[in-house]
C-alpha cells in the first residue's frame, strides 16, 4: 500500500470521530447522538467502515461491491427510519464528501505532498464510487419514505426536491412512477382562503397527479390564512420546438391542468406560470409566484387561464412604483360609483373590446354597455376604447381583481 493510503488508514479512526462530531455540531437533527450512546456508536462504525473500504479499494481502483452498496443503502434506511428529513440527509452527504476531500488533502500534506500518482489514483476512484455510494444511500432513504408516506406526500416531496435541485428526485420519481422531462411549467395557484386539506381534497390531488403526471405540493401558508398550491407540469416537447416558442408563453395543455386544479380547490384563485429547464426550477417558481400575486383572482366556475410574465408585466412594474399605483387606485375609486363599471371594463378587455360578446357575457344590451363605457370616460376623462384607455384601465382592473388594494 502506498504512503498516501497508509496515512489514510492510520488516520481512519480519528477522521471517523471527527465526522461524527461534525454531524452533531452542524446538523441539528444529529443532536440526539450526544444522548444516545448506541446511536453514536453505530454512526461511528459506519464512518469507520467507509474509510476502511476506501483504503482497501482505491489503490487498485476496485469498485464497491453489491454487498457494499447494500450496506450503504441500509445506512440510508436507518437514517430515514429515525425520522431524518430530506434536507438533513442532503447536508449529511455534503458534510461527508467535504470531510473525505479534506482528509485526502491532509494525508497528502502529512506525506510532504505524497506521490502525484497516488493522489490521481485516489481521486479517480473517489468520484465514480462516491457517486454510486450516494445513489445507494438515497435509494435506501427513499425505501423507508415510501413505507411511511402516503402517495400525495411522496409526490409533494418529489416536487420540493425538483424545486430545490436535490438529486433525490430521481429515486422519488421512480418510486411514484413519474417520468422526469427536461423542462417544466411551474404553476402557482394563489388562494386567499386556503382550504382545509381533508381526505376528499387529498383524493382529488392524487387523481390530478395521476391524470396529468404532474407533481403537486402546498406552498407556505400566509399569516392571513392565504396559501398556494404549486404544480410542476412536465413538458416533453422536442428541443427545437421549445427554442422557437415565444418567450414566457404558456404550454398549450397547461389550461387543462389549471381548470382541473381550480375545480378541485373550489374557490377563487389567481394563477401564475413560468417555464424553465430542470436546473432552473427555483427561479421559475419565484417568477410564477410573483405573477400569481399580480394576476386577477377568478372564481373556480370561470374558465381560468394561467398568467405568465407577458400577461402582467405592466402590473408587476406598477407594484414597484407607488406613485403610479396610487394614481391607478385613484382612478379605480372614481369608477366605484358605477354602475358595475370595473366589472364591465374587465369583461370588455377579456373579450378584446368586442361589444356584442362583452354585452352577452354581462347579460346586458349593447346600449347599456355603451352607456357604461361613456360613464367611464365622463368620470375619468379617458376613453376606455382608446390606446391610452386600454393601457390604463386594463392595469386598473387587474390590480383591483388581484386583491392588491385591500
Amino acid at each position: 500500500m502506498g504512503s498516501l493510503f497508509a496515512e489514510l488508514a492510520r488516520q481512519a479512526s480519528t477522521n471517523a470521530r471527527r465526522e461524527v462530531e461534525t454531524y452533531t455540531r452542524e446538523i441539528p437533527e444529529f443532536g440526539f447522538l450526544d444522548k444516545d450512546s448506541r446511536a453514536r456508536a453505530e454512526t461511528l462504525e459506519h464512518a469507520m467502515w467507509l474509510r476502511r473500504r476506501t483504503v482497501e479499494l482505491a489503490p487498485d481502483n476496485s469498485e464497491l461491491s453489491e454487498e457494499d452498496l447494500g450496506y450503504i443503502a441500509s445506512m440510508g434506511e436507518l437514517r430515514a427510519g429515525a425520522g431524518m428529513s430530506p434536507d438533513a440527509r442532503q447536508r449529511v452527504l455534503r458534510v461527508h464528501t467535504a470531510l473525505m476531500l479534506r482528509e485526502i488533502n491532509e494525508a497528502t500534506e502529512a506525506q510532504r505532498g505524497g506521490g502525484v500518482e497516488e493522489i490521481m489514483r485516489m481521486m479517480a476512484w473517489f468520484a465514480p464510487q462516491g457517486e454510486r455510494g450516494i445513489a445507494s444511500y438515497r435509494q435506501g432513504f427513499v425505501r423507508v419514505l415510501r413505507r411511511r408516506m402516503s402517495y400525495t406526500e411522496q409526490v409533494a416531496l418529489l416536487a420540493r426536491s425538483l424545486l430545490n435541485g436535490d438529486p433525490i428526485y430521481a429515486e422519488l420519481a421512480a418510486a411514484v412512477e413519474i417520468e422526469l422531462p427536461d423542462r417544466y411549467a411551474v404553476t402557482v395557484f394563489r388562494i386567499p382562503d386556503r382550504p382545509a386539506i381533508d381526505r376528499f381534497l387529498e383524493s382529488e390531488i392524487r387523481a390530478l397527479v395521476k391524470s396529468h403526471r404532474a407533481p403537486i405540493m402546498w406552498g407556505p401558508e400566509g399569516g392571513d390564512g392565504s396559501g398556494e398550491l404549486i404544480t410542476l407540469l412536465p413538458l416533453f416537447s422536442d428541443p427545437e420546438a421549445a427554442q422557437s416558442a415565444p418567450p414566457h408563453a404558456a404550454p398549450d395543455h397547461l389550461p387543462d391542468l389549471v381548470q382541473d386544479v381550480a375545480q378541485a380547490l373550489g374557490r377563487p384563485c389567481a394563477v401564475g406560470a413560468s417555464v424553465a429547464p430542470l436546473p432552473e426550477l427555483a427561479d421559475a417558481l419565484d417568477r410564477a409566484r410573483r405573477v400569481s400575486r399580480a394576476a386577477p383572482l377568478r372564481r373556480a366556475s370561470v374558465r381560468l387561464r394561467p398568467h405568465t410574465l407577458a400577461d402582467v408585466f405592466v402590473e408587476l412594474a406598477v407594484a414597484d412604483v407607488p406613485l403610479v399605483d396610487d394614481w391607478l387606485r385613484t382612478l379605480a375609486g372614481r369608477l366605484e360609483s358605477g354602475p358595475d363599471l370595473l366589472t364591465t371594463l374587465d369583461a370588455y378587455y377579456r373579450h378584446d373590446m368586442h361589444r356584442g360578446a362583452t354585452a352577452t357575457s354581462l347579460n346586458v344590451h349593447t346600449r347599456t354597455l355603451d352607456y357604461r363605457l361613456r360613464r367611464v370616460r365622463e368620470l375619468t376623462g379617458i376613453d376606455p376604447g382608446s390606446t391610452r384607455g386600454v393601457r390604463t384601465f386594463s392595469a386598473v382592473v387587474t390590480r383591483r381583481l388581484s386583491g392588491a388594494w385591500r
